[in-house]
């Protein structure tokens, strides 16, 4: 695997494969990798010629008082673990490469709508921070597809949206959640979590799987998702949403939708959770 750090690196490289009629494809990361990760790497390599992925903590996406300078930085059991997976790039700028001019000046993507809803509400500016390193990344490497994660699930509605909206010529595809041995959804943000707690957040899984019951027995939308928000708050929970919604646009779902997904987003001591759980009727 190679290891760059600069846009034009990158681009010499990925140009020297197209030449070849090679087709790449991307999986961004935070770096701090976990298995979830790797499935997105093994997914992508079956998918093209070559796996590029990236490793960008990116500052724009960060809101106040969140833990960007506590976010964990573990470059060299990363590069291992994506050598391991057959990765064939590994693209690390620093925040100097992605934002030359500083951040105040930086052009911006939005996407209006669903990023203002959820954890769009509740984190302000963190979608157009995921936006725009996205399309940044997507205008470097050029990619034929991009891998993400269904656990970030608005944030896959956003970047599939931004790639309709502004025509860009990616494949964007979404790689279900893979999860611990209790259900708990990986994250990078499991290591913040102790033992105990990490016991505890399985409630989450659980919960959703509940919801999903409910759903399924044809209990109205309105009644189903106070009872299970209370016991996220029994287990230790700060919830900050648990919703049901359409899983093609996140508008609040209706009895009529047959798609619906179930969102929840809720604090473990200070450590943020999300999840979400895709249901059919």
């Amino acid at each position: 695997m190679i290891t760059l750090h600069t846009v034009s690196q990158v681009r010499a490289q990925v140009k020297h494969w197209r030449e070849k009629g090679e087709t790449v494809a991307l999986v961004m990361t935070m770096g701090n990798l976990h298995q979830g990760h790797i499935s997105l790497v093994e997914a992508a390599a079956q998918k093209a010629d070559h796996v590029v992925a990236s490793i960008f903590v990116n500052p724009m996406q960060f809101g106040q008082n969140e833990d960007l300078d506590s976010y964990p930085r573990t470059l060299a059991a990363d590069q291992q673990a994506l050598t391991d997976a057959g990765t064939a790039l590994l693209f690390a700028p620093n925040a100097a490469t992605v934002y030359p001019n500083g951040m105040d000046v930086q052009t911006y993507v939005e996407v209006p709508k669903i990023s203002e809803t959820l954890c769009g509400a509740g984190r302000p500016g963190h979608f157009r921070g995921v936006a725009t390193v996205v399309c940044k990344f997507f205008n470097i490497i050029q990619p034929d597809f991009a891998f993400f994660g269904q656990k970030d699930f608005q944030q896959l509605l956003v970047i599939k949206t931004m790639v309709e909206d502004l025509s860009l010529p990616i494949e964007i595809i979404g790689i279900e959640t893979m999860r611990e041995k209790s259900g708990l959804a990986m994250s990078s943000r499991n290591g913040y979590l102790t033992s105990s707690e990490k016991q505890q957040a399985a409630t989450i899984k659980q919960v959703m799987d509940a919801i999903a019951n409910d759903i399924t027995q044809g209990i109205h939308l309105n009644e189903i998702t106070q009872e299970h928000e209370q016991t996220l708050i029994n287990v230790g929970f700060e919830p900050e949403y648990v919703e049901i919604r359409n899983a093609n646009n996140l508008y609040p779902a209706s009895n009529d939708d047959k798609s619906l997904v179930i969102l929840i987003a809720a604090k473990m001591g200070t450590t943020r959770l999300i999840d979400n759980l895709c249901v059919s009727r």
